[in-house]
């Protein structure tokens, strides 16, 4: 070991514990190991095919799992039948794939159904320490355990199944420093969006961020996954946490969580999961979490957002030209104007669901601001749980029912209206305020608006008709 890495970070930890061979060291170039996958229908058609192709057997498949997620649809009556006929060949194929070769499914009608990133986590099957690659950007998700996860292409994908390894080019470090207390009302959604604006969308990009300080441990545990899920955001291809008490506690009793003396081995091992502490980092960014507002999007990319007391910005204020532009094309598109008070905007549509924003915390935050509260008449507002599991939770606790007499449908678990591949879609120029993780022109659909911002933001939008400041309504909580 060189004496610069005497002391290594968290992340270099993981990496150098799994580097299966030194490949090309002048650029950090190595065969890495892979712990486990999560495999969807979306993304891992080619790869199958590939590896029928060269008649080849999936090398573990006891490390992966399928989850029909994406093309299913979502309202309250649910078949096997897709009504898209692309994606019941991708639900078909997919299905015929894990068969052949082994692999666990969770298909539409399985009770552990639900979006691929809040399925692993509350079966157990992410671990601290792990390795985690799979075909969908937002497996950096997973980095709220200690994991380092990351999205993959799919001939790594094909690699991956005939190896268990990929060929991974080293990322440097970037730590994030939160620091002091959360102000009353603002999330970890508020924080890592407040993080996206600071650095901009290309502001991590080469890095693995570590996020870090004092205001981490007021996070819960989907707080941090909601924080490590949209650092991808920002260009992170990782994202950690060291995991901690909060951590252990929630994976202590999941189903596929370590039992007896494999527990108390695995603790031991957890806790020397921490960058060192002479580690530098080739980057650090502070983040005082006492200047953070609950947020929004006024724009088409999740760094052109702002505080909800926020006025739209003028691109003529704007100094850098590259900037200015992306500015006048977002607002254009947007249909906003300069000087507008973003908690003015009207919206015609709610959405609180996706594999950032839909997990039983988040269900419960937004349930508080809906209790005893209607929806604006003209607003249609849509829960989609994180998953099966969730939605039967959120049903034990009451939560349906208080959505349902806001005036919220309450629908199946899937990724629904994040990415628009199902029948929930935004029809052109309809605005919506979205819990999800991107804002880009026509995510949720054909020139659609979205406005990103926290579950409870959504909850209090939907009440008001408006962008709304959750601050203002009788109840405000945070993760």
């Amino acid at each position: 070991m060189t004496a610069e890495r005497a002391h290594r970070t968290l992340y270099d930890k993981v990496v150098d514990a799994h580097c299966v061979r030194a490949l090309d060291a002048d650029v950090g170039l190595v065969l890495l190991y892979i712990d486990r996958t999560v495999l969807n229908e979306y993304t891992s058609p080619q790869a199958f095919s590939g590896l029928r192709h060269a008649k080849r057997k999936v090398w573990r498949p006891d490390a992966a799992l399928g989850v029909v997620d994406h093309v299913n649809p979502t309202a309250a009556g649910r078949t096997r039948a897709m009504p898209d006929a692309g994606g019941q060949l991708q639900a078909d194929y997919f299905a015929q794939n894990c068969s052949d070769f082994g692999i666990e499914l969770f298909d539409v009608l399985h009770p552990m159904q639900g979006i691929e990133h809040v399925v692993m986590p509350e079966l157990g099957a992410i671990l601290p320490g792990m390795t985690v690659a799979a075909g969908d950007s937002h497996t950096t998700t997973y980095g709220a355990f200690g994991a380092l996860g990351f999205g993959i292409g799919t001939s790594d994908i094909e690699h991956y199944l005939a190896t268990q390894t990929v060929v991974y080019r080293r990322l440097k470090n970037m730590r994030v420093n939160l620091n002091g207390p959360r102000p009353p009302g603002v999330t970890a959604k508020d924080i890592v969006m407040a993080l996206i604006r600071k650095i901009g969308a290309a502001g991590a990009t080469g890095y693995a961020i570590e996020f870090s300080g004092d205001g981490l441990s007021s996070l819960s545990v989907e707080g941090r996954m909601t924080m490590c899920n949209m650092a991808v955001e920002c260009g992170a291809r990782g994202a950690l946490s060291a995991p901690d008490t909060a951590v252990f506690d929630y994976i202590a009793g999941k189903p596929r969580a370590p039992k007896g003396q494999l527990w108390a081995c695995a603790l031991e091992a957890w806790r020397a999961l921490r960058s060192d502490p002479g580690a530098v980092f080739d980057a650090e960014i502070d983040l005082p979490l006492r200047d953070i507002e609950p947020m929004v999007t006024w724009g088409t990319s999740p760094d052109q957002a702002g505080p909800v007391s926020a006025l739209v910005p003028d691109p003529k204020e704007i100094g850098d030209a590259n900037k200015r532009r992306d500015c006048e094309r977002a607002l254009a598109y947007m249909g906003l104007s300069p000087g507008q008070p973003l908690a003015s905007i009207k919206i015609d549509r709610a959405f609180i669901g996706s594999c950032t924003n839909a997990r039983i915390e988040d269900l419960r935050e937004a349930a508080a601001v809906l209790r005893g509260k209607r929806v604006a008449p003209n607003v249609r507002a849509m829960i989609v749980p994180g998953s099966s599991s969730v939605r039967r939770q959120a049903e034990a606790e009451g939560l349906d029912a208080v959505f349902k007499n806001a005036g919220f449908e309450w629908r199946q678990s899937g990724c629904s209206m994040c990415l628009a591949m199902n029948d929930d879609v935004l029809a052109p120029e309809e605005r919506c305020a979205s819990s999800t993780n991107r804002n880009f022109e026509g995510r949720q659909g054909a020139r659609g608006r979205t406005h990103l911002m926290s579950p409870a933001m959504v909850a209090a939008a939907a009440i008001a008709g408006r962008i709304a400041d959750v601050r203002a309504t009788d109840v405000s909580h945070g993760r």
